[in-house]
């Protein structure tokens, strides 16, 4: 009985083995939640830390990556000089290298060769061509007039001064390098005196003046074939390249018409035809490479390229006696336009004798010679020479002459040949010959003395550029030894 009554009170109880089991768990889930409070808050704290941190040094991280990169800087530009005294070295190492400049020339040539593109320029709002040109079927039939000059002309007749009667022509060829009185003057040029000088600037109907090739023992010898061929040339393209110094370039954009009236003529020197022959330049059995006449010029007069390469360029009327026009373009460039053309537009459309480019940087003879000094183009002590002869003969600071700027880049020269512009080319070289070489100072100088000469047409820079591409010198002439 007593144990019926204790099942009946009995209370039953069910115990599953999970319950530790989930208890556990929830007490991890509380302990892991804990954990990741406290994480939290030490994130927190590490972060504040830092920003406190930058608040207080954020001066020296800006300062000190600057500072290391200042010094690394002026590691390099202190470097630098070394490469210079040693460049002949690095370029023979590193062909490819910045040191050598010819890659740097080749890839301005390749940019600029043979574009036949015009230059145009803004006028009124409207862009226009630089160079106007007669259409490409007009240009097949242009017709330059090949008559003597007026006899309206102030001067009728040069007489250029030589050695014939005179004690200073006598002598070995070798007296033509040989300065005379301290000067450049030689076999070639004549000794023009100061009292000769002052006199060669009066216009008379005949002019007695010195222009180069004074004896024949003086220099610049051609062969008679070439001198026949010159002799035979009405309108004449000219270059010239002594002393290695550039490559030949080729004309371009010129009709059919020009090629059989126009003479292209580029002269050279041994020097210049040993250094093209080596890059496989060679001179034809007709004298032609291309549609250039090579003439080669022996015993050249000076022992500066550069005055040397004046005689093609101021005398063309000595070298082709028989040409009316002619067209000068340095051996910088590459000449792109048809020249009768070019004649025609520049010269007769313009009712000019000689037509000749704008200074693109500067308008002054005073200013030019100070930037001639600062870029070591001439010293210090021949440019002051000429400049002060020149302020002594009244030559103004004007940067006007005529209406445009008073200084003029030669590196194109279009003209006529007639006797007063034969004239003041005379006078131009020698004044080259007298002072410096940069016949930007002495060209405005001319000008002004020889005040009859006014149809002069100084174009835009923008004109010379449609002229020619310009391929900048690719190597220094190398100087001529006594």
């Amino acid at each position: 009985m007593s144990s019926s009554i204790f099942n009946n009170n009995s209370i039953s109880i069910s115990v599953s083995d999970d319950d530790p089991d989930e208890q556990g768990r929830m007490r991890v889930r509380v302990r892991r939640k804990r954990k990741k409070h406290g994480d939290q808050r030490g994130q927190t704290e590490c972060t504040q830390l830092l920003i406190r941190w930058f608040v207080k040094y954020w001066i020296l991280l800006v300062f000190l990556p600057a500072a290391a990169l200042l010094i690394f800087e002026a590691t390099r530009i202190g470097k630098k000089p070394g490469l210079a005294v040693n460049s002949g070295v690095n370029e023979m190492k590193k062909p490819g290298s910045l040191g050598n400049k010819e890659p740097i020339s080749k890839v301005k040539e390749l940019s600029n060769l043979n574009r036949l593109d015009p230059t145009t320029h803004v006028v009124g709002g409207v862009r226009e061509r630089c160079l106007k040109l007669l259409p490409a079927e007009e240009l097949e039939h242009v017709e330059l007039p090949l008559t003597e000059e007026s006899s309206s002309n102030l001067v009728k007749r040069l007489v250029y001064l030589s050695d014939q009667g005179t004690p200073y022509g006598a002598g070995d060829s070798t007296d033509s390098w040989q300065r005379i009185n301290d000067t450049r003057f030689n076999l070639f040029t004549g000794h023009q005196t100061m009292d000769e000088r002052e006199k060669s600037f009066k216009v008379n109907e005949t002019a007695v003046i010195h222009c180069g090739f004074y004896s024949e023992n003086g220099g610049f010898k051609i062969s008679d074939e070439d001198k026949s061929y010159m002799q035979s040339c009405k309108v004449a393209v000219s270059t010239c390249a002594f002393g290695g110094g550039d490559d030949l370039y080729q004309p371009i954009g010129m009709s059919e018409a020009s090629l059989k009236k126009v003479c292209y003529v580029a002269f050279w020197d041994e020097i210049t035809l040993a250094a093209q022959e080596l890059q496989g330049n060679k001179i034809g059995d007709d004298r032609f490479i291309g549609k250039w006449r090579i003439v080669i010029v022996k015993n050249l007069p000076f022992v500066d390229q550069r005055l040397n390469g004046k005689i093609p360029k101021m005398l063309p009327h000595r070298l082709f006696p028989h040409a009316k026009y002619s067209i000068w373009v340095d051996s910088k460039s590459q000449f792109r336009r048809d020249p009768l053309g070019v004649i025609e537009a520049l010269l007769l459309r313009t009712n000019s004798v000689l037509a000749i480019s704008e200074h693109g940087a500067r308008s002054s003879v005073y200013d030019e010679a100070k930037a001639v000094v600062r870029k070591h183009k001439a010293t210090p002590e021949e440019v002051e020479v000429q400049i002060t002869q020149y302020r002594k003969d009244g030559l103004p600071a004007d940067k006007r002459f005529n209406g445009r700027k008073a200084l003029n880049e030669a590196s194109v020269i279009v003209r006529e040949h007639t006797t007063l512009t034969n004239m003041l080319m005379c006078l131009w070289f020698n004044e080259v010959v007298r002072f410096t070489s940069r016949d930007q100072l002495s060209f405005p100088y001319v000008l002004w003395r020889l005040k009859v000469v006014k149809n002069i047409n100084t174009f835009p820079v923008c004109t010379r550029k449609d002229l020619v591409n310009s391929m900048g010198h690719i190597r220094k002439a190398k100087p001529l030894t006594n």
